[in-house]
């Protein structure tokens, strides 16, 4: 899986939101063997670093062939993202393509302030 990269915040003392949407996501069903395919929205409120979004687009195409859940892989993205750049808050939902009659919208949130010890 490629790392993500991550480059300087240019205006950290302003508060702002980043939104990034992908429209080309892939995995596999573990269960199945079929490809999954979403869409996803990132939205942040950076700190002191701002993901670099070549290698977003290079560490999310590292799922395409990868066997894993809705539920589990949009937290580990989630995770990823967060230890990458540190964000002051982080949202993310992936909507998943309809299979078998049924529809699935997974969403995730982190917030600095609730998850520091």
């Amino acid at each position: 899986m490629s790392a993500i990269e991550t480059f300087d915040n240019p205006h950290p003392e302003r508060d702002y939101t980043i939104q990034h949407e992908v429209e080309e996501f892939t995995s596999v069903c573990p269960v199945t063997g079929h490809p999954d395919f979403a869409e996803m929205s990132i939205v942040y409120g950076p700190a002191a670093k701002c993901v670099e979004l070549k290698s977003l687009k290079l560490y999310l195409q590292g799922y395409r062939n990868e066997g894993i859940f809705y539920e589990d892989v949009t937290n580990k993205i989630l995770g990823d993202l967060v230890a990458a750049c540190g964000p002051d808050w982080l949202e993310l939902e992936t909507r998943w393509s309809t299979r078998g009659g049924i529809h699935s919208i997974i969403n995730v949130s982190y917030t600095k302030d609730d998850n520091e010890e």
